[in-house]
């Protein structure tokens, strides 16, 4: 049943590479301390590194319609092992709020988190509400009893009864919500607004994240939902059915929150053809029933203009099942594993790919500056022991690499002033820049459009206000850039002038990449603008618009200016580091260099005596430069899927 490279394989060995990163940087920060190479701003470096292997997350969103089967797809890949359905995937509209799937590993405890849907009439908004635990219900899971479990998994399905206008206020188009047979001219709503549950599963305790949605009318209701936590997933899995092909309602999520300019699903973007076991038709053969999956699958992808590679046809349910009754055959025909080949292929390469270009290539610049280092020691001690090959001691052979170190010493010495000038530079140059990113300055703004907004009589009065708002943002942002640019052209020059005068050459400066956050401010603008478009905002009373504005678009541009903050306040420490590390530890070897020449200088000690020590010192330091190179190695060892990916292309070119 487990073929190789299923996705619970693949994520182990992902979980598992990362886990051998994170050893390799702990084993990189002793070997510094243990030779004399280790400063405060390496720390901070490498600290930033380790931080961003540990918090690594991957979210994969599931989005489609009502009843294309999204729900029974997660009981599929995930909780088979329970033997039964854990998450409600009964007929009928079941998952009617967004619902986060993951492990907290800092509680380290399963539970149920639910929203009251009656928090849409605040003026929170949903990131703001996951920092405060008091406005959320909470219910304990015990996975050791699966049917109590999910019993109260089944919570997440729950609606309510309400009046049309309450459905109105609570941002709903009534035209779209379910009839209450029980209570006539009610309609029935969610009961919760967002649900998170935390479960142990080892694909979600290595950082696995989900995302299950709700269809059109509720995806439409939660602006938070489409205008970030949807962009923000890794991956889309598209869920249509094979038995109603693509409706026009498949057609408006896919072009409205899917397949936009406006969404960064990197890892991509797939069509799962769901309930594919209504096409197998036993009597005409197996032949006729892949000829009629080819042709649905072929007309999918036209529909949504796509690869036909990237539609799977499958059967969720047919897959559970398979799973539950550990049946191999119907596994194999539900084509739940071609699902998972997938993620494995495309997804984790893609968050491979990310770790390799954000911390790995930095790593090893690090550990190549460090190497060049002792290799500059290694060949002062050949120097030396060359010095010491006689009966007795050449004194003035030491003497001259006494002086020559002493050089190389007072060289790197008004290197490391120059640099700490340099850097203080940077440092009034980055209060600068910080300035133009300053968390009080972007509230400012924020109020400002707010005064605008609420005394606005007009629509258009309206729509003037939500676009200022950006004007200000990028308006700063783009003297942001000019300004960094100004910075990043010194760092430059910094750079050339300490490689032509040292024997550095691997050091690159470490860019500032400003403009990305105008690229994204850009993209939020364009989602605000179909924000403002929406029929459902333009007919909104003036407070309810103001508060949708800022719970959604107001929040998100504050996340950004979050990031270009971030950015802004380490760069500038960070910018000379490689070269500041590099003089450091040259400074710091010939320190112990000097110290040792001048005492054998001074001493009258016996030639053989010191040529023992000295080619001690040679092994030792050798000893370390193989443990650097064997660093260097592990960390560039290639990541799982892009190993076997060598390995397919191997074997097929065969």
């Amino acid at each position: 049943m487990n073929k190789q490279g299923t996705l619970s394989q693949q994520v182990e060995a992902y979980h598992n590479w990362k886990k051998e990163l994170i050893r390799q940087i702990g084993r990189y920060r002793l070997w510094l301390q243990d030779n004399n190479l280790f400063s405060e701003d390496v720390s901070r470096r490498i600290r930033h590194g380790l931080e961003l292997l540990i918090e690594d997350e991957l979210t994969i969103a599931f989005v489609g319609e009502y009843s294309r089967g999204k729900t029974e797809l997660i009981n599929a890949l995930f909780f088979s092992e329970y033997g039964q359905r854990m998450l409600p995937s009964q007929a009928g509209r079941t998952t009617m709020c967004p619902t986060e799937l993951f492990f907290d590993r800092t509680e380290n405890a399963n539970y149920l988190l639910l929203l009251p849907i009656e928090t849409r009439t605040g003026e929170l908004s949903l990131h703001q509400l996951r920092k405060q635990p008091d406005r959320w219900v909470k219910h304990e899971l015990d996975e050791r009893n699966p049917d109590v479990m999910r019993e109260v998994l089944a919570e997440v399905a729950r609606v309510k009864s309400v009046t049309p206008a309450e459905a109105r206020n609570l941002g709903f188009d009534e035209n779209m919500l379910e009839h209450d047979r029980n209570n006539p001219g009610n309609v029935l709503v969610p009961a919760w607004r967002n649900a998170q549950i935390s479960i142990r599963h080892p694909l979600f305790e290595r950082g696995l994240r989900i995302l299950d949605t709700p269809g059109l009318n509720a995806l439409g209701s939660e602006p938070e939902l489409t205008i970030s936590m949807l962009p923000r997933a890794h991956a889309i899995i598209f869920l249509l059915s094979a038995d109603t092909g693509v409706t026009a309602s498949d057609m408006t999520i896919w072009k409205d929150h899917i397949d936009t300019e406006h969404a960064d699903h990197r890892a991509g973007r797939f069509a799962v053809l769901n309930k594919i076991d209504v096409l197998w038709d036993d009597l005409q053969g197996e032949q006729h029933t892949r000829d009629a999956i080819d042709r649905v699958c072929g007309y999918t992808a036209d529909h949504l203009g796509i690869r036909s590679g990237d539609v799977i046809p499958l059967s969720a349910k047919q897959g559970l099942i398979a799973r539950i009754k550990q049946n191999p055959d119907l596994l194999d025909r539900s084509n739940l594993d071609q699902l998972e080949q997938l993620i494995v292929k495309r997804i984790l390469m893609h968050k491979e790919e990310l770790i390799t270009q954000s911390l790995i290539n930095d790593l090893l610049g690090m550990l190549q500056n460090s190497q060049a280092a002792m290799q500059t020691r290694l060949d002062a001690l050949e120097e030396e022991l060359h010095a010491c090959s006689g009966v007795t001691m050449d004194k003035e052979a030491l003497r001259r690499l006494a002086d020559r170190a002493q050089n190389d010493y007072d060289f790197y010495y008004k290197k490391l002033i120059t640099l700490r000038s340099s850097r203080r530079l940077m440092e009034s140059q980055g209060e600068m820049l910080k300035k133009l990113v300053d968390e009080q300055r972007f509230e400012a703004h924020a109020s400002k459009v707010r005064t605008i907004m609420s005394k606005s009589w007009t629509t258009v009065g309206m729509n003037r206000g939500m676009e200022h708002f950006f004007e200000l943002l990028e308006s700063d942002l783009n003297n942001l850039m000019s300004e960094g640019l100004l910075a990043e052209k010194m760092v430059g020059a910094i750079y050339r002038r300490y490689n032509e005068d040292t024997r550095a050459r691997h050091l690159e400066p470490i860019p500032l990449r400003s403009g990305r956050h105008i690229i994204s401010l850009r993209e939020l603008r364009k989602k605000a603008r179909r924000f403002r478009a929406n029929p459902k905002n333009l007919l909104a009373e003036q407070s309810v618009l103001v508060r949708r504005f800022f719970n959604v678009m107001v929040n998100e541009a504050r996340t950004l200016h979050q990031r270009a903050r971030n950015d802004v306040e380490r760069w500038p420490s960070e910018a000379l580091l490689p070269i500041m590390q590099y003089s450091m530890e040259q400074k710091q070897l010939l320190e112990h260099q000097i110290r040792r020449l001048r005492d054998m200088v001074r001493n009258d000690r016996d030639s053989r005596a010191e040529r023992e020590r000295l080619q001690n010192a040679i092994s030792d330091l050798c000893r370390q430069l193989e443990l650097a190179d064997a660093m260097h190695r592990q960390i560039r060892k290639p990541a799982p899927t892009l190993i076997q990916q060598k390995v397919v292309n191997i074997s097929g070119a065969v």
